[in-house]
């Protein structure tokens, strides 16, 4: 690997955010000072592209997130231009599944834009993914819903469905990185609606969901229920849309469900959980997710929405939505908007967004590429 041009440094993940006092000669106070300044560099990329930190996190937040775990590992790094963070890149390894792949993202200031130091963080991130022995490489671009998705101009994904701008400095980026347009996802928000609002979609599906009945919970699964969620939340790997990226499916046992609800509520989420179970056979047939950060109460996320495949039909998945954002309404009157994704060929569940009255807010594009041996951390 050839030296970059730009010096890349690894952050150090501090043990906490407590000792972030300057005046504390400790090594996490240093480390924490650096996690906040490299926090504050994600928040203005944010901002560059969004306008809002809808899609941002707090630092305790992201301090939970970005910890190594049995599932996956991941590593982050930064320029500096002059003693400033100008620009980040991070590198995701699972570790129970598709292990011969990687995810990988590269940001840089639009100020600091042309210098080359993307290239310098992509291919550095590259050789690392090829010194861990993957050969699939992902990454993801972003796009703010202003440009004409019908319009001249766009690049459209190996689904066939979507588009993004072809002029997009990010899609011409991941293209001369020798990347493929794998699949765009839809980003959408919802201004949230009254639960009297509700009640007509509501009436509608129920008369299609007698052999069901719906059941909730906050931010821990009964553990009654925990190995059938277990069996749903492994089928998101293999029931949702991926495109034409490599994706193998995940195995869920209730230990990874409780690891993932512990990592909620340790980065400040609470977490609003609708479900359908069968009558007859006690199964759980659907499931989804809305979670509300203690530093952001107007605004609520979509996590999961899964209809196990031999269920749907039965309009289990808007009455689940429907029954979350009523819980949502009279738990937390403060939220104004609520966030998802979907893929883009996900008719069904974009359909049933599109019914509630999500509206498009901007789109992602999925990129991957295949290397072979050891040349695999330089683009084609």
């Amino acid at each position: 690997m050839t030296t970059p041009p730009y010096l890349i440094e690894q952050l150090s993940l501090p043990a906490d955010l407590d000792a972030a006092d300057p005046g504390t000669p400790d090594l996490n106070a240093a480390d924490a000072a650096e996690f906040r300044e490299f926090v504050d560099l994600c928040d203005e990329l944010a901002l560059q592209t969004w306008g809002n930190l809808d899609r941002s996190a707090s630092a305790a937040a992201r301090l939970q997130y970005w910890r190594d775990n049995p599932y996956s590992r991941l590593r982050l790094f930064f320029v500096r231009v002059d003693g400033r963070m100008v620009a980040r890149s991070w590198i995701r390894y699972e570790l129970q599944e598709n292990l011969s792949s990687a995810l990988l993202h590269v940001n840089v200031l639009d100020s600091f834009a042309g210098r080359g130091i993307g290239r310098a963080l992509l291919q550095h991130a590259e050789a690392l993914a090829a010194g861990d022995g993957r050969t699939v490489l992902q990454t993801f671009t972003e796009h703010p819903a202003d440009f004409d998705v019908d319009g001249p101009n766009l690049i459209k994904p190996a689904t066939g469905t979507g588009s993004l701008p072809a002029g997009a400095s990010g899609v011409r980026f991941a293209g001369r990185a020798g990347y493929r347009l794998e699949q765009v996802e839809r980003f959408s928000a919802l201004e949230v609606p009254a639960a009297a609002d509700l009640d007509a979609l509501a009436r509608d599906a129920l008369t299609r969901a007698g052999d069901y009945e719906l059941l909730h919970w906050s931010d821990s699964c009964p553990e009654q229920d925990a190995a059938q969620l277990a069996v749903l939340m492994s089928r998101m790997s293999t029931d949702a849309p991926t495109g034409a990226l490599s994706y193998e499916p995940e195995r869920w046992d209730v230990a990874r469900v409780r690891h993932v609800e512990d990592t909620w509520r340790r980065a400040g989420l609470s977490s609003l959980v609708a479900a359908a179970r069968h009558r007859d056979t006690g199964e759980l047939a659907a499931y989804t997710v809305l979670q509300v950060a203690a530093d952001k109460p107007w605004l609520a996320s979509q996590d999961d929405t899964l209809v196990a495949a031999g269920h749907r039909g039965h309009r289990l998945g808007i009455l689940v939505k429907i029954l979350n954002l009523r819980r949502l309404h009279d738990d937390y009157p403060e939220v104004q908007r609520v966030i998802t994704f979907n893929a883009a060929e996900n008719d069904h569940m974009l359909g049933i967004n599109i019914a509630l009255g999500f509206k498009p807010a901007g789109y992602d594009g999925e990129w991957q590429r295949s290397v072979v041996g050891a040349g695999a951390g330089t683009p084609n």
